[in-house]
């Protein structure tokens, strides 16, 4: 099948994402908050499927910058009845085509298409039953309206520092765009 731009669909990567973010960004990774909320996703990250989500990074503020400059797409949310993503690594925001004032005041419901948010909530509830699950795909939608499938992504449950849930999380370096 083609694209609407007749050009053949084409599985991508982080390696297709620009390298550099929007001017009014600064370094969101070196926040007191966002440094903290590395360790949280690393932590349950571990917790929950008994390996770690970036190999080799151990000191929190590095920790905080790799995350954030990863090779693979990172977003989380908080608990809220209607959640509210608090978090996009760099590779997030650009393929959501937002910036990090943006993503972190967007509902994640909102990253799906609405045909595709009854699935999504589905997923979210299997994840809090369960703390995790692997390999799941779906179809998502960026600000501008673009559609992509993501492929192998792993969603968890966030746990805080004494074991209490404090979101969920998605990491995936898969998607094709529609």
């Amino acid at each position: 099948m083609q694209a609407p731009n007749d050009a053949p669909r084409a599985m991508w990567s982080r390696s297709h994402l620009p390298d550099t973010l929007p001017p009014d960004m600064g370094e969101p990774w070196a926040t007191d908050w966002a440094v903290a909320h590395a360790a949280t996703l690393a932590g349950s990250f571990r917790h929950w499927l008994g390996r770690d989500l970036l190999p080799g990074a151990t000191k929190p503020q590095a920790l905080a910058e790799a995350l954030f400059d990863a090779r693979f797409v990172l977003v989380s949310h908080g608990t809220q009845a209607d959640p509210v993503l608090n978090y996009g690594n760099r590779a997030a925001l650009s393929l959501w085509e937002m910036s990090w004032d943006e993503i972190t005041r967007t509902p994640s419901r909102l990253t799906a298409e609405p045909v595709a948010r009854e699935e999504r909530a589905r997923l979210l509830a299997e994840v809090t039953q369960h703390g995790h699950i692997a390999n799941y795909s779906g179809v998502r939608i960026s600000k501008s309206g673009r559609r992509f499938r993501i492929t192998q992504a792993v969603v968890w449950n966030l746990l805080d520092a004494s074991g209490a849930r404090c979101g969920q999380a998605a990491m995936f370096d898969r998607w094709e765009y529609l």
